[in-house]
């Protein structure tokens, strides 16, 4: 399977910063990106909910909500026994790794979009499911006597940061309109490929210039960031095929399982953990996991999935 347009704008901008080329986007036209994406992600899968909303659907949301506190508790042992990271550093990356990339999940929803591959239309409601729980796994796997935790604004964030409320916000609104959201579709549909490729190519320039810190952690982080992703693929696709759903569905949860938040989780982890060396789960998810996936994580899911449906 071939590479999707939008991801020639992320090689682009890597190439950019790697060359030193000034095309730096203004931070406010990023945010707005930002906000543009998870609003249309959201708002899609909301009026699909409206009118998908089944008793299957309720037993598919719990298992993608266990999936969500798995997901972490794989990933610490590998970090705190294997990498030799401490407690607090290892749970604040299990929680970035047991959570997902929104997006990735674009990025992978376009893919099988222009591919004609069918999927579940409701599926941003896995995404906005599998935000939080791995936050709050991780924050259990960090616990400290010496590691003071405010609850109030660890809820705060965890349940009003950006990513959560704006992706589920959408989601809420699409449900509650239904076929009424069909006038904001020429916006936030017919745009959403345009702005993505927008999104990436800022997204390309910032992974880009992640690269140097990595000297910094080592070979472990790199090599985990690569390697978290396949096992929480591999997992990803086995509960699709469980849950019997679409060979777009099953490249779409393969997908999530492999990727990394970088928006939702540090927003959580920085009040929650102050503690947690930050850079070190952004390195890690945006400087390798996120690459991986747009340039070969998302393109192998597609060709195993294929080959296997």
């Amino acid at each position: 399977m071939q590479l999707d347009v939008v991801v020639g704008f992320f090689l682009l901008g890597m190439v950019a910063q790697l060359l030193k080329a000034p095309i730096k986007m203004p931070k406010g036209l990023y945010q707005s990106l930002t906000l543009f994406l998870l609003i249309a992600i959201g708002l899609k899968g909301g009026v699909a909910l409206n009118s998908h909303a089944s008793d299957d659907l309720l037993i598919q949301a719990a298992a993608i909500i266990g999936f969500g506190l798995v997901l972490p508790l794989i990933a610490f042992p590998i970090l705190y026994k294997v990498g030799g990271l401490s407690r607090i550093d290892s749970a604040s990356v299990a929680a970035h790794y047991g959570s997902v990339s929104v997006a990735t999940f674009a990025v992978a929803m376009a893919v099988v979009e222009a591919n004609g591959i069918e999927y579940e239309p409701y599926f941003p409601l896995f995404v906005a499911l599998l935000e939080v729980p791995a936050i709050a796994v991780g924050l259990w796997l960090a616990r400290d006597r010496d590691q003071a935790l405010d609850l109030k604004k660890a809820a705060h964030e965890i349940f009003l940061n950006q990513g959560v409320l704006l992706l589920v916000g959408g989601l809420l609104i699409g449900w509650w309109a239904g076929s009424r959201a069909d006038s904001l579709m020429p916006f936030f549909g017919t745009l959403f490929h345009g702005v993505l490729a927008l999104f990436l190519l800022e997204m390309g320039r910032i992974a880009s210039s992640q690269l140097g810190v990595l000297r910094s952690f080592g070979s472990f982080i790199a090599s985990f960031g690569v390697l978290m992703p396949l096992v929480g693929a591999g997992l990803g696709a086995l509960l699709a095929y469980a849950l019997e759903l679409s060979t777009g569905g099953v490249i779409l949860l393969a997908t999530l399982g492999g990727s990394a938040s970088y928006i939702a989780v540090p927003a959580a982890m920085a009040v929650a953990l102050p503690k947690a060396n930050q850079s070190l789960s952004i390195t890690a998810s945006l400087a390798i996991t996120f690459p991986f996936n747009v340039l070969v994580g998302i393109p192998l899911y597609s060709v195993l999935v294929g080959h296997w449906s």
